[in-house]
């Protein structure tokens, strides 16, 4: 079986108008590489259906980043959560990547 390799995967689920701030804050850190996807739904902070594009929308960002990226991201992220609705989590991982 090949070795695999150990990261962080990262999650942040939020308003889609910080889509080019996040992207921004992951080439400040580092980031090689992210996934981007429009997310619907609902939970605290009301439903995000995207209906109209650009409104009342959100997005799903994945990123896999060691740990020591992994806490500056989340503490990078804390301004974003204070203003906008904002989820965010970490989850160990092992792959090819």
């Amino acid at each position: 079986m090949a070795t695999l390799t150990k990261g962080t995967l990262v999650t942040i689920i939020g308003e889609a108008v910080l889509q080019e701030r996040l992207i921004y804050l992951f080439k400040q850190l580092g980031v090689s590489g992210y996934t981007m996807i429009p997310a619907k739904g609902a939970g605290s902070h009301g439903r995000r259906m995207g209906d109209i594009a650009g409104y009342n929308t959100n997005i799903e960002i994945k990123t896999i980043v060691n740990a020591t990226i992994a806490d500056q991201l989340f503490e990078a992220l804390k301004p974003f959560q204070e203003t906008h609705a904002l989820i965010a989590f970490r989850q160990a991982v092992e792959g090819s990547f």
